[in-house]
């Protein structure tokens, strides 16, 4: 991972074999950040995303091999650091799989963009929902 500052602004470039989640959760510890959007596009080869049941509280992982680009790639970053990340890709035939992402290793490249916001906002487990929620105290 290579990335530079810009302003409020990261420009990051992640390299074959380089976890997506794995190299912004570093990013977002390295660099202290308590609140930021994500955006992004590269190249995978072996991606998991899921779906949130809300019945049983869980998500529904589906993983994916092979060839695929990114369509899209967003979330946030919050206090703790705390990713919440979904992202798209789409295959050679255009059959797009997306959800919300716990892993995906770059296959070529990766360009992300990490625009810091200006303060806090924590996540609370909140049992009704099953989930981690943003709190802004």
């Amino acid at each position: 991972m290579e990335y530079r500052r810009f302003s409020d602004t990261y420009i990051v470039r992640l390299d074959p074999g380089e976890d997506i989640v794995e190299r912004l959760m570093q990013l977002a510890r390295d660099e202290g950040l308590g609140l930021a959007e994500i955006n992004g596009l590269g190249a995978v080869d072996d991606f998991t995303v899921g779906v949130f049941d809300r019945e049983e509280k869980r998500f529904l992982p589906n993983r994916f091999q092979g060839a695929y680009e990114i369509v899209s790639l967003h979330g946030t970053v919050t206090d703790g650091p705390y990713l919440h990340l979904h992202m798209s890709a789409g295959d050679r035939d255009g059959h797009v799989r997306g959800g919300h992402l716990t892993q995906a290793r770059v296959s070529v490249t990766a360009e992300i963009v990490v625009r810091v916001i200006d303060g806090r906002v924590g996540r609370y487990y909140d049992p009704e929902q099953g989930l981690n929620v943003m709190t802004f105290e």
